[in-house]
């Protein structure tokens, strides 16, 4: 929609709220893969499911779309609707299962990760990696995801999460701190490729 395409996220928002179609259609264009993509991730890597979230969520937006507050970044607050939609789907998983959820193994991390994380190749490192975000309770994986598979900022997934930036470092030092101890018996050069790739100061 090149018609708005120089407009910032809010801007568009404020026209949803006035129920302009085009508008909504922008927005949906500009997040939708984005939010398929942390869905896939969040949700076991079901992709129907995915999609479904994905769309529920925007389905909210057409509907109720003045519950966005207008003063918030339309980014983190869209986050923080999609963080809520998981943590419920897993009450619900968790009642009909008694479990706790887990990633699937066939996972492949480097499918989505930055290119600099395509170019390792290292399967193993991939699977191991994938079995030790499994063991991450719910607030460190999804802070893990925010940061590193959708790269938002600190100050974003603080926004997003609703707690401080401090928080969000801590959260984030400690889970790279279990991740390196558990993926001690790999090479350190990968080790250490992760932690520079996620970075925590920005």
């Amino acid at each position: 929609m090149a018609k708005y395409s120089s407009h910032t996220d809010n801007e568009i928002m404020q026209l949803v709220v006035e129920r302009d179609s085009l508008a909504f259609s922008e927005l949906y264009d500009r997040y939708n893969r984005m939010l398929v993509n942390y869905f896939y991730k969040m949700l076991w890597q079901d992709e129907e499911k995915a999609q479904d979230f994905m769309q529920d969520l925007f389905t909210k937006i057409v509907e109720k779309p003045k519950s966005f507050d207008i003063k918030r970044n339309f980014k983190t607050w869209m986050f923080s609707v999609a963080n809520n939609m998981c943590k419920n789907e897993y009450r619900k998983q968790a009642v009909r299962k008694n479990t706790s959820y887990n990633l699937d193994e066939s996972y492949q991390i480097k499918d989505t990760a930055m290119n600099a994380m395509d170019s390792l190749q290292d399967t193993q490192f991939s699977e191991k990696l994938t079995v030790e975000l499994a063991k991450l309770d719910e607030k460190q994986k999804s802070t893990f995801v925010m940061r590193y598979f959708q790269h938002l900022s600190i100050k974003e997934i603080a926004e997003t999460l609703e707690c401080s930036e401090g928080t969000i470092k801590s959260r984030l030092f400690y889970t790279l701190k279990k991740l390196t101890v558990s993926l001690k018996d790999f090479a350190p050069q990968l080790v250490k490729m992760l932690l520079i790739m996620i970075g925590i100061n920005s």
